[in-house]
Order: C-alpha cells, then structure tokens, then sequence
C-alpha cells in the first residue's frame, strides 16, 4: 500500500481522524476506504460499499463520516444513524467507532433491547453525534416517543446501513425503508446514505433498495483488494441409522463420525461450527461436550444461537475473542455476521448450507490477517434401501452444497426477492405513523408510505382496501372528521413488546436454573417435570413448569434431546438448481471432495442417468410420476399450483414434484393443454393455496389482500410458464405428436 501522507482521500480526512489511523499504526488505507473517502463527503449520491468480511467497510464509511461530522461542528440532533440487523453488531461497533470518535469529540450512543433505559434518556435529553440502532429499537423510538423523534433527527447528516444484503427482499427490509424514509420527512430534507455488504449479486436491486425508486443515484463501489486465498474440503457421510447404535460399527450414525472429526480437526483452535437449526448447534455441542470429557479435556465447544440467553451468547463471543485459551462456538446465523471474534482458524458447516451468499458471509468469518480462509463442510446422506425413493437416491443434498461452494468460488450470489408488496409490515408500519403523529388521515398515510413512500407497490385502491380491512379487525377506528386512529384491538397490538418486530415471533418458555437464566424454547415443546433436555450445550432435568409465567425451571441432568425449534426455511434459488443439473450431467470431480463424497457423486450421477433425466423431465415410479425441473422453489411452487388447478394431485419434495396415481401419457396431455392456452393470472393461481397467510399481520388481510400478496411472494409464473412450454414439447416429442 502507499503511504498514507502521499493518498489524496487520506488529505481530505478531519486531523483528529487522521491521529488515531496513525495510533492504530495504519500505514494506509485499503482500497474500498480510500475510493469512499470522496463519495461520501462530497453528499452528492449515496453510496454503496461492496468488499469481503473484514475489509474495512466499516472504516470506510466512517472514517469520511466522522471527517465530516468533526468539521461541522455544532448543531443539534443525531448526526450519523448507522442501522444493523444485530445487536452484538452494534455492540461491536459501538466499541471501535467510541474509540475513533474520543479524537473528534463526537458522542456516540447505542440504542437497542439491552440498552439500560436511563441511557436512552440520555440520548433524548441532549441528541448529538453518531446513533447506532437496530429497525425494532427506531421503531420503538418512533411509537413511543414520536413526539421527540423529530427533534432526535433534526441534524442528521447520514445514514448506514450495514449487512444490506441481509434486510433486502425481507419484511424486515420493508420496515427499515419505511423508518429511514419517515427519518427523512422528519429531517425535510434528503440524507445520504451508505450502505455495507460483502455478497451482492445484483447490485442494480441493491441501489433500488437502498434508494427506492431512484438507483441511478446509488454510486455502487467495489472493494479490489487481493481476492481471499481458500483451503475447502467437503467431506461426505453415509448416515444407516441403525436404531439403538450409539457405537462404532457398521450401524453407526453420521452425527457420531461427523462429531469426532469435528472434534480431531478442531480442538485446540478458534473455530467456527455453523449448523442451520438450533436444535443442530444444540445436538452437536453436546456431543462435542461429551468427547471433551470421555478424554478428561477441557471443554472448548461452546453454543451461540438466538434462543439463548444474552449472557450465554456474550461468554462464547469473549471466549472467541480471548487468544489464549482455544474455543469452537457451534452456532447459526448468530455468528454469519461481522461482529467482531477475532482470529477463526477454521468455518465448519453442517449439512447444505441455506444459500451462497449466507455460505460466503460464513467462509468471511476465517482467514483475516492475509491468512488463508479454511472451510470445512460435513454432508451426510442415507443409506440406499430397497425402499429408498428414487429422489433421495440422487443425493440430492450432496448436489445442492457441491454447487453452492461452486458457485461460491465463481462469486455468484442469489438475487434477491423485490416483488413483494410487504402488507404485512405495511400495516404495521400504519400503525406506527399514527402512533408517531397522534392520530392521521387516509390521504396522509398513503402518501407517506405508498406514494412517495417504499410501498410504492400499492395502488390507492388496494390502500384503501386494506385500511378497511385493519378496521373490520378493529385495528383501526375513524372519527367524523377523518382521523384514523387505532382501534382497540391496534391499541392492544400496539402495546405488546414484540409490535416493533416486522417478523414472526413465537410464544417461549424462560428457561432457568437457580438465579440464572439459560434463555428460551418455544411453548409447544411439551415438557413436563422430570423431562430431560439438551440447552446451552448442557443436559438438564426439567423440575418445574409454571404455565402462568411461562418458566421452566432445570436442574443439571444426564440426557435428554434439544427442543424443538421453530424457523424459516430459505428458498432454493434457480441457480442452484440449474448449477445442481449441470453436475449431474458432468464428469468432473471436485478436488475437495473426501473419498465418501466422491462416491456419493458417483453413485447420485450414476441413478440420475439411470433414470433417463438427462434427457427427460419426467419418472415413472409405480404409480406416481417425478417430475425434475430443476427449478428453484419459488418456480416449483407455481408449478404445483398449476397442475393442481387441472385436478392432478401434486406434492412438492424440493427437487421434485410427486404427481400421484397419474399416468405418464395423462401428464403429458395435462402440459399440452395447459401449453396451448394461455397462462393463467397470479392472483387466480394464488387462490387455490392453501396456507397463504405467512408473514406477521397477515391475518389482518381480507382474501383479495391475502392472495395478491401470496402471488408477489411465492409465485414466478413467467418462468413456471417456461418450464410448462419446454414439458409440453418433451411430451409431444415421447408421443409422437
């Protein structure tokens, strides 16, 4: 790198900012932060940081922000607000960006559910320099102290936004736009903003979301520095499950051998596990755990995943970050983001992982410091039976992670879901206005969040359909002049905690022992005393349920399985399943493939050609038909859909739909005339699904409102439509005709 006196951007830098890159012994800056440096000050476009995990973005938007927040002195209000969807985020940054900010005597704060409350006075009493906060926390601020809010943000000078990649296409998304947007009308004038990720695929729908409605305004900039060296090995399981078999064996299951390896691989290092359930991170902590102490050694396996509590997650991350003794946190998406756990030898992932750019965020977290990055995936499959059906033959698992990693080194991510309408947090987000402001009119909320708004997507009409809709659930309540106002039932909404979440949360037990709280486990775990339960990477016993105050009580004990827990599952996108075919088709093998994994894709390419679906769609098993795309879900989705709507019965099994009891001659003919017509409208295809209130305040949505919503979300009925044309030639083509 050049020296950081002879860098034009590091000139431009406040000189109490330029001290402490000195203090740091920073002999210059990296690419991404020295390219930001005028983009930012100059205010003219927002801007969009794109580099790797641990690249310093963070610095790079920063470093010319607080430049320019220490050269406009003065004033009053918050100056920067900087977003993350996670709390130990902002934990993390709140450190590093105080220890900047005590060379430019700017005050930094941090605003989220662990924050005392005197602390957040604090904040409304004497608002200035830089806020940090999560969408729930601003939301919060905006319901229940909307009167101050716009006292709060009268300075304000920028927004960032970090981890964009992880709010866009999400309700959660919907929600920040709205908050930053209102931020705004507050303000009366327009803020910069810059938004951080390392895994974009589509930048043009990044700016769009950044900036609703006006992308060509979004300045997008690419981090060049080195591209990250990896050490990658995928290794494979046959899992036989023999019942009972805890041992060594042919009947061994594949926790047992994925567990020691783990453990011979692992030990003695800072590691990452990333499993993607908790009851997984659970499971394997334990048997870690147990390893540990059959060997009288030290236990280094520690849990980390929401459901714990605060306290828990804290000790795993102060034992990540403590150099000297060795520590494993066996975690979920807790850990995929950037906070801060220092040095991770090795990311080890279990089963396929969730997407490509979630697989890219977690391979960040290893090899900082010009030290190589060391992935370590474990994929288990089951053992062909007589009974196995031909789906599961192909190992189909194996597959869909051998192309995610593909993908990853190609640097592809999945682009992101921008034709949702969000009603579901649109209602939310009407309650909040009017909360906020005491009271509002149709015309005010409309044009506050739809016409220049990010719900730009609804119309008038379908706006006023669902105001009435939230008045039928007395969610709303209008008075003579107008004023829509909440209704009881959007006073008790309103009032609960969890009204600031744009997501779905659940009802949970606390669990406890003695004084300690371990965290919480959904309600419809059915436990009672004397059952046994796996939490918090220890075995406990379960002495007491109060059903009133929702607690558990435990004690240690000796066994016992994880709850289980409830979550979303990720969408597979069409270019993992595409990818996933052309494996099929081919004949290279990966060099990071174990030797079990090299059968497995020897034995799943072998099934895939014995089945004739290199060249065909369509497989006969006994009665049923497997029908193999190799579509992404979305697309599966709307496919079923449609051959349920010409009376076929249709399952969707992920790679495959089961047309059942169906003969291949009466599929075929099923295509052709659906082919020769003409497709179907979304909204008529969404009716016929059966559960289509998923996200928070669906229920609140008349039937009209629920199904254009289910269409924006779960169909892509242009490229089902493709694949509809493409069977119908096929059958054609086998019939004759």
């Amino acid at each position: 790198m050049a020296a950081s006196g002879t860098v034009p951007g590091y000139r431009r830098l406040h000189r109490g900012v330029q001290r402490w890159l000195w203090e740091q012994g920073w002999t210059g800056l990296r690419d991404i932060q020295e390219r930001a440096i005028g983009p930012v000050l100059d205010e003219r476009s927002d801007v969009i940081l794109v580099a790797a995990t641990a690249s310093g973005k963070t610095e790079a938007a920063f470093l010319p922000v607080c430049s320019a927040l220490a050269e406009r002195s003065g004033g009053h209000g918050i100056r920067a607000l900087y977003v993350s969807p996670l709390k130990a985020l902002i934990n993390d940054q709140y450190a590093r960006l105080t220890d900047l900010c005590r060379h430019i005597d700017v005050p930094v704060h941090r605003w989220h559910g662990d924050v005392a409350e005197a602390d957040k006075k604090a904040v409304l009493r004497t608002p200035d320099g830089i806020l940090l906060i999560t969408p729930e926390s601003l939301e919060a601020l905006f319901v229940r102290r909307g009167h101050a809010a716009a006292r709060v943000f009268a300075g304000l000078d920028y927004v960032v936004v970090d981890e964009l990649h992880a709010l866009m296409g999400t309700e959660r998304g919907a929600q920040m736009q709205s908050l930053l947007h209102r931020v705004e009308l507050l303000r009366r004038r327009r803020v910069p903003r810059i938004g951080l990720s390392a895994t974009l695929g589509d930048f043009s729908a990044a700016a769009d979301f950044l900036r609703p409605g006006e992308r060509d305004r979004v300045r997008v900039i690419v981090g060049k520095d080195a591209g990250q060296r990896v050490r990658l090995a995928v290794r494979g399981y046959l899992d036989r499950q023999a019942p009972g078999d805890d041992g060594g064996g042919p009947g061994r299951p594949a926790a047992e051998s994925i567990a020691d390896d783990l453990w011979a691989a692992l030990r003695g290092g800072h590691n990452l596990v990333f499993a993607n359930t908790r009851a997984a991170v659970e499971e394997y902590t334990d048997r870690l755990a147990r390893r540990s102490r059959r060997h009288g050694l030290p236990d280094e396996f520690l849990p980390h995943h929401g459901s714990l509590s605060k306290e828990l997650r804290e000790e795993a991350e102060a034992r990540l970050k403590d150099g000297t003794r060795p520590a494993t946190a066996v975690c979920t998406a807790t850990l995929e983001m950037g906070i801060d756990i220092g040095l991770v030898d090795t990311v080890a992932q279990l089963g396929a992982p969730d997407s490509v750019a979630g697989l890219r965020q977690r391979l960040g977290r290893s090899g900082r410091r010009g030290r190589p990055a060391t992935l370590r995936v474990y994929v288990a499959e089951r053992e062909n039976t007589p009974e196995t059906p031909p789906g599961d033959m192909l190992r189909t698992g194996l597959f869909q992670t051998v192309a995610m990693v593909d993908l990853l080194l190609e640097r592809w991510y999945e682009p992101p879901d921008t034709g949702r309408l969000h009603l579901s947090t649109l209602i939310q987000q009407v309650l909040s206005v009017i909360a906020q402001r005491g009271g509002a009119r149709a015309r005010e909320l409309y044009d506050t969040l739809c016409g220049s708004g990010p719900f730009h997507r609804v119309d008038a009409s379908a706006f006023a359909r669902l105001l009435r809709s939230m008045a039928r659930h007395d969610l709303l309540v209008q008075e003579e002049d107008g004023l829509l106002l909440p209704g009881e039932a959007g006073e008790e909404l309103l009032n609960r905690h969890d009204f600031y979440a744009a997501f779905t949360t659940v009802d949970e037990y606390r669990l406890v022992n003695g004084a300690q709280t371990l965290g919480s486990m959904p309600v419809d775990n059915h436990v009672g005393p004397g059952s046994l339960l796996v939490f918090g990477g220890r075995r406990w016993q379960v002495v007491e349920v109060d059903p009133r105050q929702k607690v558990v009580v435990l004690r240690p004990g000796g066994g016992g399985r994880p709850p289980v827990f409830t979550g979303a599952d990720t969408d597979v996108s069409d270019g993992v399943r595409a990818r996933m075919r052309r494996l099929y088709t081919g004949r290279d093998v990966p060099r990071y493939l174990d030797a079990t994994a090299q059968d497995l894709l020897a034995e799943g390419r072998g099934h895939f050609h014995r089945m004739g679906l290199a060249d065909r769609t369509v497989y006969a098993w006994g009665s049923d038909l497997l029908v193999f795309p190799w579509r992404g879900d979305r697309v599966m989705n709307t496919l079923a859909l449609l051959l349920r709507r010409c009376g076929l019965t249709v399952g969707d099994d992920g790679a495959a739909l089961t047309v059942s009891d169906t003969r291949p001659q009466d599929l075929w003919r099923t295509v052709r005339e659906l082919a020769a017509g003409k497709p179907p409208e979304p909204w008529e295809l969404a009716a016929q699904a059966v559960d289509k209130a998923v996200d928070k305040h669906d229920r609140y949505l008349d039937d009209e409102l629920l199904v254009r919503s289910y269409a924006a979300r779960a169909l892509d009925l242009e490229s089902a439509w493709e694949v509809v044309r493409a069977m119908a030639a096929e059958g054609a083509a086998v019939s004759g005709g």
